[in-house]
């Protein structure tokens, strides 16, 4: 019987190391796009903030160079257009979502106005 019962007991070597090499790369995976969601959640927080600062220095008719350099310190790499609506200035922020070195393929946008002509 203890004879059946080890031979039982050592087929099972090695399962725990199946199972982890097989869980390991789907953990890694989960992280990974939690990491990316939370830097896409950051990534618009700031863009709302540069948004909001470049239609506010543009409302105060300041150059357009110093509201896109208002948003290089807040963001980095980013494009920047202004559309004027009325007696309002709008200044839309979007920039790329990576994750370290590497850009994940989308962009997030953020959009804000201010009254013009320094109200």
């Amino acid at each position: 019987m203890c004879r059946r019962l080890r031979a039982a007991v050592g087929r099972d070597e090695g399962t725990i190391t199946a199972e982890f090499a097989l869980t390991l790369p789907a953990a890694v995976l989960v992280l990974v796009l939690a990491l990316g969601a939370l830097q896409a959640g950051n990534l618009r927080l700031r863009l709302v903030d540069a948004a909001s600062i470049a239609a506010r220095s543009l409302g105060r008719d300041e150059s357009p160079a110093y509201a896109d350099a208002s948003v290089t310190k807040l963001v980095g790499a980013h494009s920047l257009q202004t559309t004027t609506e009325g007696d309002f200035i709008c200044a839309t922020v979007s920039a790329p979502v990576a994750l370290g070195p590497t850009e994940l393929g989308f962009d997030v946008v953020a959009r804000s106005c201010a009254m013009g002509g320094g109200r």
